[in-house]
């Protein structure tokens, strides 16, 4: 298993870049359910977390995250800098996330 260093910096502390080899990402789109929703729509009325929503989010983020780092470990890459994820509404009722970076070689 290759350790590959993953950082929202532009840079890693320690190391020097010696090459960019591009950027990576990593997708997944979640479409809500029929259950999910009615569930949120109670809680909404009483507030506070709605947990199914927050687990359905956290698993979509790490399902991103791991796609990106895999496209950065086929690229032969020692770390992915400058990491962002972003979501967006593909349609009514599902979204997005995706987690991307730049893939680079590092050296001591």
């Amino acid at each position: 298993m290759l350790d590959i260093i993953v950082t929202t910096g532009s840079e890693v502390p320690g190391k020097t870049t010696t090459e960019i080899l591009g950027v990576v990402k990593g997708s997944t789109v979640r479409a809500r359910n029929i259950g999910r929703d009615i569930g949120a729509g109670l809680k909404s009325i009483v507030g506070g977390e709605v947990k199914t929503y927050t687990a359905m989010t956290m698993n979509a983020r790490d399902e991103a995250y791991n796609r990106m780092v895999n496209e950065a470990v086929d690229l032969e890459a020692d770390a992915v800098i400058n990491v962002r994820f972003t979501t967006s509404m593909v349609m009514k009722g599902a979204s997005e996330m995706l987690a991307y970076g730049t893939a680079v070689k590092t050296s001591k």
